[in-house]
């Protein structure tokens, strides 16, 4: 069973481009399932999300606001893989 890491953000978000580029990165080494939703034109998530994202979840878990610590995020999914 893979580890989801699940990051809330936007389009033009220049801090979700890189958050996004790092998760990419890792994805390739940890093999998680990567699921990236789009806040933009949802009211409840746009209130929720929108001043600080990116917002990133490692198995369900809230984990990264604004940037991701590569090191952190395999530490993160291996306990999450190991306790699955």
């Amino acid at each position: 069973m893979s580890v989801e890491v699940r990051m809330m953000g936007a389009a033009g978000c220049h801090l979700c481009d890189e958050a996004y580029q790092v998760l990419v990165k890792a994805r390739e080494e940890l093999g998680f399932e990567l699921v990236q939703v789009d806040i933009s034109g949802d009211p409840a998530l746009e209130a929720e999300y929108r001043e600080q994202i990116p917002v990133v979840y490692v198995a369900g878990r809230r984990t990264f606001t604004y940037f991701v610590d590569p090191a952190e995020l395999r530490d993160r999914v291996e306990a999450a893989t190991s306790a699955a």
